[in-house]
């Protein structure tokens, strides 16, 4: 059951088992499916609260408060994701924490894993679960539907191998967010920085992928591009700060491109795709993403851009 918004505990009560945070902008129509999907989880025990952090948007967000009374609203008015869900974590009544982006769809039984992940380690718990592609139709895929349900959210690699988990799918126990610090701004890949600190503090991030969330692919090749801007940027920024070549810039580079045949194997392997339709159009994707990256990872190079200082700032 979900939590009206109270005082949160101040008559002698019990706060919520869990808190479930939610930045946003802009986009209401997605945040509303959001939110029905999180208010429709059930705990075996127990109360959650849900709260949406709006980040600046300009656009009303009143048929979607009216239609979820519920929910706890604040506003972060710093540009950020992460400072945003550092807002929320503040006024957070629970001792464990979930994190879902306001464009995503949880699937019945997240938010129950997601607190059985934390309350089984309540002290040391960081949990990533999967995040997949949302279809629009599972039959016929457009081919960044393809692609991203392959490369878009690669999550127990991100987790074993790069020691972080993206936000929109992320729990944690509130001591362990004490313990290792706030969110980044919106200069840095916030999701990377904090899940390389909490690793680095002695809190390693587990995966869990019964603990299931849903994305929608970008809308198309130029919000693609967009997303991988931003992280050529803040790859480039850390690159050049711990004092590496450019030649091994220019190597990766390259090595983007020359990988698009290996890559293809995986995208014809996996069982995120049915068909060979769909397999061939997200390969089409995947060359044309793998060749804008490496001529992006050049241009930064030449140019020393600055890492991206918005986030989605579009009405």
């Amino acid at each position: 059951m979900v939590m009206a918004d109270s005082d949160g505990g101040d008559d002698g009560s019990a706060g919520p088992r869990a808190s479930v945070i939610i930045p946003h902008l802009n986009t209401p129509e997605l945040l509303a499916r959001c939110l029905g999907s999180v208010a429709a989880q059930r705990l075996d025990s127990g109360d959650f609260e849900i709260i949406v952090v709006d980040n600046g948007s300009r656009v009303s967000l009143d048929a979607v408060r009216a239609a979820f009374p519920q929910v706890r609203w604040l506003a972060e008015p710093q540009p950020g994701p992460g400072l945003a869900r550092n807002c929320g974590i503040a006024a957070a009544r629970s001792t464990t924490l979930a994190f879902i982006d306001a464009d995503c769809r949880a699937a019945p039984g997240w938010l129950q894993t997601a607190v059985d992940a934390v309350e089984a380690a309540p002290d040391r718990a960081v949990v990533g679960g999967d995040v997949r592609i949302d279809f629009v139709d599972p039959e016929q895929l457009t081919g960044i539907e393809a692609y991203e349900a392959v490369f878009g959210f690669r999550q127990q690699m991100y987790i074993e191998t790069k020691h972080f988990s993206v936000t929109a799918n992320l729990a944690m126990a509130r001591s362990v967010h004490a313990e290792v610090g706030p969110f980044g701004d919106i200069a840095i890949a916030e999701d990377l920085d904090w899940g390389r600190r909490a690793h680095a503090a002695g809190y390693p991030t587990r995966y869990r992928p019964d603990m299931l969330v849903f994305h929608p692919a970008r809308s198309d090749f130029a919000a693609l591009t967009r997303k991988w801007q931003r992280h050529i940027r803040h790859d480039w920024h850390e690159h050049r700060d711990l004092g590496r070549g450019g030649w091994r810039w220019r190597l990766r580079a390259a090595a983007m491109v020359a990988s698009v045949p290996v890559e293809a194997i995986k995208l014809f392997r996996s069982r995120r795709l049915a068909g060979l339709a769909n397999r061939l159009r997200g390969c089409v994707v995947l060359a044309r993403i793998r060749a804008f990256r490496a001529a992006e990872m050049l241009r930064v190079m030449a140019g020393s851009g600055d890492a991206a200082t918005v986030w989605n700032r579009q009405p």
